[in-house]
């Protein structure tokens, strides 16, 4: 049965590339402090996709290399420098115009603080991109909540009890949420969840694949 055309995209890794842009500060961030050799590997070690919080992260490498600088201070300033760093590939940003161009309605809707998430979505021109976006830092609510994805529906003039999509490369906040929220699902399978029963709809390597499923189910 078809379902209206309604398709809510996560941003990290799905519409950004976050694991090259973190490469990329942690490179920076061990020059900038004139870490010890191996603490490239260290860092990139810690943070397993984006977990433990970043608060948590920033901890651990204070404590580990002994830094002057508070937790907050260190994560402030990855914050603001973040943005600057993650690319969204001009064929994504194709894809996401010929969707609206059809009539899909197409919005952001993802975990995270809402000036790191934010400066994302502008620096990589996603924000003309999408109708709309719902971020958790700034809602107070926190994916798999349906809560979230009822947000970015409606800021799309759309009721979620109607249906749509989510895409993302998270089993439990994309995934398990949006079936949670009576949506049909695309897994972005970045090889972190080997084995899985995923229990998605489909299930892709890249967000240009799920675009052409959205494309033929449209």
């Amino acid at each position: 049965m078809p379902v209206q055309r309604l398709a809510l995209f996560d941003l990290d890794n799905t519409l950004v590339d976050l694991d090259t842009a973190f490469r990329v500060w942690v490179q920076e961030f061990a020059e900038e402090y004139r870490l010890e050799d191996g603490a490239v590997d260290w860092l990139i070690g810690l943070d397993r996709d984006g977990y433990p919080h970043r608060e948590v992260f920033f901890a651990k490498v204070r404590e580990r290399f002994v830094l002057p600088d508070s937790v907050e201070e260190l994560w402030g300033r990855y914050r603001l420098q973040m943005p600057y760093l993650v690319r969204c590939r001009p064929e994504v940003l194709d894809g996401l115009a010929r969707l609206r161009a059809s009539g899909w309605r197409v919005a952001i809707v993802t975990n995270g603080t809402a000036d790191n998430q934010l400066g994302k979505i502008h620096q990589t021109g996603l924000a003309e991109a999408v109708d709309a976006y719902a971020l958790s830092g700034a809602e107070g609510i926190r994916k798999p909540d349906v809560g979230l994805f009822e947000i970015a529906a409606k800021r799309c003039g759309v009721a979620l009890a109607e249906g749509g999509w989510v895409i993302g490369d998270n089993l439990t906040a994309d995934i398990a949420g949006g079936r949670a929220a009576g949506l049909r699902t695309i897994w972005i399978d970045r090889g972190t969840w080997p084995g899985v029963d995923h229990q998605a709809d489909h299930a892709v390597t890249d967000v240009l694949e799920a675009i052409e499923v959205l494309e033929r189910h449209g």
